[in-house]
């Protein structure tokens, strides 16, 4: 069994694998163009999921099953993976403790005048007059619970906080107080103080973000997106931000990336941007792995026991 990779992991993680797994012969490399024609020998792939083209997958013959080790299925070629009925299962939810940790570290900041304070360091002024508030009480929208907005919620519960969310399925989640349909986004949008968006990028969810949805804001609420760049068009939020009909957006994600050295959100005072880096931790690969090693098992096993199967319709 030829598993071929095009992410080259700490020699402590790849050693670890060779060994659970003798039965695989495995091959790490640094980006597929460096594996070469060996990824055409390989019956089982790991990727980042940003390198595989549709003419990678046409060619192959041999390939079975695809482990992404991401959640983002943005720039993976879906439709012809489909047609050779190759598996696909990702590493949905490893994300879920250092997002939740930067989307609360960023509403604490916010509300404890964070970047002000430092700032007034930086210049020496002794200013105790500031607007300092609490995140005790404030209303928390989540739109796009899943395993990310879980834990959100149950952080933001900690600090007291109400959580509403808005999602498609509909399921349950024990740290959210109330549940609203996409559809009813512009009901629960004037409660809400702080509104994360974790959404991934899936035809349903490109542009949901419309005018009417900034206008139903509080001027005084926070817009934060760690999800996915295209969940508004920017020219939609450029506007609702230069009429204060929001009072900051926290942006981690862009429908361009990296955000050019010229674009106007890097000059607002109403805008934080941070490049794309909500779910970096030194642990991403080793959760990653476990995910990996326990669908390798699966495989070998031959069951039905995989974790994060793809839906190679929706894309997630």
């Amino acid at each position: 069994m030829n598993i071929v990779s095009s992410i080259m992991p700490p020699e402590e993680l790849s050693q670890e694998v060779v060994r659970d797994f003798p039965e695989g012969e495995f091959l790490f490399f640094d980006g597929i163009e460096a594996a070469g024609e060996s990824f055409f020998s390989a019956e089982v792939f790991i990727t980042y999921g940003e390198d595989l083209t549709e003419e990678h997958i046409n060619k192959t013959t041999k390939l079975k099953w695809i482990m992404v080790m991401s959640a983002g299925m943005d720039e993976m070629p879906l439709k012809s993976c489909k047609e050779k009925g190759i598996l696909i299962t990702n590493a949905r939810g490893i994300h879920k403790i250092p997002m939740a940790e930067f989307a609360l570290g960023t509403m604490l900041g916010h509300v404890k005048q964070k970047a002000l304070l430092m700032e007034n360091e930086k210049a020496r002024v002794w200013n105790r007059n500031l607007p300092i508030e609490e995140l005790h009480g404030k209303t928390l929208l989540i739109i796009g619970v899943g395993a990310i907005g879980g834990e959100i919620a149950r952080l933001a519960k900690c600090f007291g906080m109400k959580v509403a969310r808005v999602n498609r399925n509909g399921r349950e989640n024990p740290w959210t107080d109330g549940i609203y349909p996409v559809s009813g986004l512009t009901q629960i949008l004037p409660e809400a103080d702080f509104i994360v968006s974790i959404l991934p990028s899936t035809p349903e969810t490109k542009h949901l973000l419309k005018e009417e949805h900034f206008i139903a804001m509080k001027d005084s609420a926070v817009f934060m997106n760690i999800g996915r760049g295209d969940l508004v068009e920017e020219k939609v939020l450029l506007s609702a931000l230069e009429k204060k009909q929001l009072s900051h957006a926290y942006l981690d994600v862009f429908e361009n990336e990296p955000l050019p050295e010229g674009h106007p959100f890097w000059s607002m005072e109403n805008v934080t941007v941070t490049p794309h880096l909500s779910s970096r931790t030194k642990n991403y690969l080793p959760r990653s792995f476990e995910i990996f090693k326990h669908n390798l098992h699966t495989y070998i096993k031959n069951n039905k026991d995989y974790m994060n199967v793809v839906d190679l319709e929706r894309g997630y």
